[in-house]
């Protein structure tokens, strides 16, 4: 048997088994959409905590705010 019968043989079965394995794990999309919605969301929720303590050290009397 030559090199590329055994090649095409090798190739065909493998392809063949790949096809007949129906559930091949989830796609990366649907998590990518995941992790791309938790970034947004813990964004907004440090946003939202930054907001909050600014407006508390505002309310402190005496208070200046620090330079950059």
């Amino acid at each position: 048997m030559s090199i590329l019968s055994y090649l095409h043989v090798v190739l065909t079965t493998r392809l063949a088994e790949l096809r007949r394995e129906g559930e091949r794990g989830d796609s990366p999309v649907p998590t990518a959409v995941i992790i791309a919605g938790l970034v947004v969301v813990a964004m907004a929720v440090t946003a939202l905590a930054l907001t909050k303590a600014d407006s508390w050290m505002t309310g402190i009397p005496d208070y200046t705010k620090p330079a950059k």
